[in-house]
């Protein structure tokens, strides 16, 4: 995991926060897609792929964060 400590903070964290978010309106992505696999409901591919999209980010800063804060 090398490769994720040269991924800055600042920018993983607003790219987390804007594609996390985005559409702002009416529901974000993020939100619509985790309560379609909640409900078994997420089945096109169109579908997974958004989860996917949209959930990378806030992956990528979870185990940044862990990568962190484990060798301290």
């Amino acid at each position: 995991m090398n490769w994720l400590h040269r991924i800055p903070w600042p920018f993983l964290i607003v790219v987390a926060v804007l594609l996390g978010l985005a559409p702002f309106t009416p529901q974000p992505h993020l939100v619509e897609k985790l309560q379609m696999l909640a409900a078994g409901e997420l089945s096109r591919p169109l579908d997974i792929f958004d989860l996917f999209l949209h959930g990378t980010p806030i992956i990528l800063v979870i185990l940044k964060a862990v990568a962190e804060f484990s060798k301290k």
